[in-house]
């Protein structure tokens, strides 16, 4: 908030003698700030589509700035007057403050992971060399950046563990630079390579150097521009990346990804080619033969050119593949082959398709272990490599499996398990003794003895079942006036399995309701399911979630004045869809980096990538559905819409935040009661990435609106005032 509107906001009060707070945050006076309308009209197919707040679009342009200030001030002053904000905060801040760790990994007999010591605003990378060995801090990224504008994604140890590939980005955005550190010093090389996107460095067995993938370097002020010609590379360490070898490119598939890794007997190169944000792919191979004197020059082999199926590389003993696909197994199968031999003909099915849902794979401990969802909740069943089934890994509960990971060489499995009232928490399998132990397991401070999640099963539209996870408290009065929040996703083939937020026990404990819905479009149920809720199915999602909130309504749980949903990126399309399409139903939104303008998303970064999975404006088939949903433009002027917090990141290169812009500006236009419409825009942050400081900021904010808008009196000394 700047000084000048401080000293008018103080004469205000002074002028009426009414506490700052109930000037701010009382919905009537917000005075939304002047959005100027351009003149821009598209023609899709003949059809003439208004394009008003065109504009906001350029995040650099000086009247799109001002535009954010304007918005960020009036949306920042009206949530810090809402009551109980700063007891949510300070109950979140607990809720988070405890040590956090990822699945670790072994390389070099070493294992990796990184650690959060609870507030730390970025997780440090860290190495130790047996389970309860002595821990060192291989990169502190808060050290790089101390107010975590810079942040640290994908990291590599090499195999011999003396250096350690890792890639920071501005604000989180997707763009990365590849840095190499001497892991024993703790120096960085001067080694950096830049326009690196969606890629991952693996090393070559000799340690002398990795693979990763990259794009040409954008014209200047084109780096938000639509993705296009990535390509592998070797990147051999001590040298200029412009030496960089091309080992693998498709100038014929410019849109699609490329990327690909290492096995880890070091022979090969797995290699895929995917065209977008779909399991989909091609496979190919690169026989580096001597896995010490790696040959570059060796031809790049197909092994699947079709790209009609998923084929994922699982790993490899000898010339034998292992492979996971979805091809004639809608819910995915494992199938081995000699790689020199590859045609179809030839797979073995190793894990055949089951009932149950394949959700992630790993061969570790010369098995394959498979997690599955039943109805959304996770299972871990174990095979040998010939496909004998060995049982089950007893799990610690009822929840969700986050990841695993694990060697062939190595008789263990990594895996972290969650529930919506546990946090996620490491565990280690033993396969010779069939013990699990916690890796560095820690507690936060909330007891949930007092509280429950139960799946319920509701009926959509169609007569598709559809699941909810449902937490409160125990014994929870069915009076339909409970405040409840139900989140969803619904897409990409992305399982959106219940789990743990440090923030939503602060909810539960004054009396809230927590609602995850299981949604088509998802990978829960296996392939079909996800194209049951895609492309011109897309509907189906929308009603899925409909569906949840009516059966919510009918069992009592809430009533439309005490519900509220929220969602990010396809989950934050699902939220503007679902409230102009009944904006009855819901009493706040909370769309977050959502997906807006499904008529311009693929002109825009990776937006290019969700054309399998949305369908573009380019063809005439899909603009009809595609405008039929586009929450751009299906607000209508005079609706009472839900009271809505938009959320979005200034550094946001995935889903750009212009969608949020022209959303939060329509919306705003169009609003027909006095239900507040704000966006709060958050600087040095990204689609995913924000420090924790912020983070935590940000759920006190959107949990605060939640409350108010909702009727309840939430105190702030701690629950809901009677």
């Amino acid at each position: 908030m700047t000084m000048t509107r401080s000293t008018r906001l103080l004469v205000l009060l002074l002028a009426l003698a009414l506490p700052l707070g109930a000037i701010l945050s009382d919905p009537a006076t917000l005075k939304y700030p002047e959005t100027k309308k351009g003149t821009v009209v598209d023609d899709y197919h003949g059809v003439k589509v208004a394009d008003p707040y065109r504009w906001l679009e350029d995040p650099d342009a000086t009247d799109t700035k001002g535009w954010v200030t304007a918005q960020n001030d009036l949306t920042f002053g009206y949530l810090s007057g809402l009551p109980g904000r700063e007891a949510l905060k300070k109950r979140i801040t607990e809720l988070w403050n405890y040590p956090k760790v990822t699945t670790p990994f072994r390389e070099a007999g070493r294992l990796f992971y990184r650690k959060n010591s609870g507030l730390q605003r970025q997780s440090v990378f860290m190495t130790r060399a047996t389970l309860d060995g002595e821990v060192k801090a291989l990169l502190d990224p808060n050290v790089l950046s101390p107010d975590g504008s810079i942040a640290v994604r994908d990291y590599s140890p090499s195999p011999d563990g003396k250096l350690l590939a890792y890639a920071t980005s501005e604000g989180g955005e997707d763009w990365e630079t590849v840095h190499v550190r001497d892991a024993v010093t703790g120096k960085d090389l001067p080694d950096k390579l830049a326009w690196v996107r969606f890629s991952s460095s693996s090393w070559t067995k000799d340690a002398k150097g990795f693979f990763y993938s990259r794009y040409p370097e954008p014209p200047k002020g084109q780096e938000k521009a639509a993705a296009r010609d990535q390509k592998m590379y070797y990147h051999r360490v001590g040298t200029p990346q412009s030496e960089d070898k091309l080992i693998f490119e498709r100038k014929d598939l410019p849109t699609w990804f490329i990327g690909g890794g290492v096995s880890e007997d070091g022979r090969y190169v797995a290699i895929y080619a995917a065209r977008g944000a779909d399991r989909r792919s091609r496979l190919y191979a690169l026989d580096l033969g001597d896995p010490h004197k790696p040959d570059l020059a060796a031809p790049v082999r197909p092994i699947a050119e079709q790209d009609d199926a998923e084929q994922t590389f699982l790993g490899n003993v000898g010339t034998t593949f292992y492979i996971v696909t979805d091809l004639d197994a809608p819910k995915r199968r494992v199938v081995s082959f000699d790689s020199r031999h590859p045609d179809r003909k030839s797979w073995k099915t190793v894990v055949p398709e089951s009932a149950d849902t394949m959700e992630a794979l790993v061969v570790a401990g010369q098995r394959v272990a498979v997690q599955y969802l039943v109805d959304a909740q996770s299972r871990i069943r174990v095979f040998t490599l010939a496909g004998k089934p060995e049982g089950d890994i007893q799990l610690p509960g009822v929840g969700t499996v986050e990841q695993m990971g694990g060697r062939n060489d190595t008789p263990e499995l990594f895996y972290s398990f969650t529930s919506p009232l546990s946090p996620s928490t490491v565990y280690r399998y033993d396969f010779r003794t069939g013990k699990t132990t916690p890796f560095e397991a820690q507690k936060p401070k909330f007891d949930p003895a007092g509280y429950e999640t139960k799946e319920i099963f509701c009926k959509s539209k169609d007569g598709t079942r559809v699941p909810l996870f449902v937490s409160a408290r125990k014994g929870l009065p069915m009076n339909g006036e409970n405040p409840t929040l139900m989140e969803g996703y619904g897409g990409f083939d992305i399982s959106n399995a219940p789990v743990y937020d440090p923030d939503v026990p602060a909810w539960l404990e004054r009396g809230g309701v927590y609602v995850t819905a299981i949604l088509r479009g998802g990978s829960e149920y296996g392939e079909e399911w996800h194209h049951a809720g895609m492309l011109e199915k897309k509907q189906n999602v929308f009603d899925d979630f409909i569906a949840g909130a009516e059966c919510l309504i009918k069992e009592k749980y809430a009533s439309p004045s005490k519900l509220a949903i929220r969602g990010g990126s396809n989950g934050g399309l699902l939220v503007g869809a679902v409230m102009e399409q009944r904006p009855d139903l819901f009493a706040v939104a909370l769309p977050a980096v959502g997906v807006m303008d499904m008529l311009r998303f693929h002109k825009f970064t990776a937006g290019v990538a969700w054309v399998p999975e949305y369908g573009s404006s380019d063809d005439p088939k899909a603009f009809k559905y595609l405008r039929a949903y586009s929450p751009l433009h299906n607000v209508k002027p005079g609706t009472c819409y839900p009271a809505t917090l938009v959320t979005t990141a200034d550094h946001d290169d995935r889903v750009v935040p212009g969608h949020s812009f022209k959303f939060a500006a329509a919306l705003q236009a169009a609003q027909g009661c006095p239900k507040p419409v704000v966006i709060r825009i958050e600087t040095q942050a990204s689609h995913g990435y924000v420090p924790t400081d912020r983070r935590i900021e940000e759920l006190a904010d959107l949990w605060a609106f939640t409350a108010a808008n909702l009727g309840v009196p939430f105190g702030d000394k701690g629950g809901a005032a009677p």
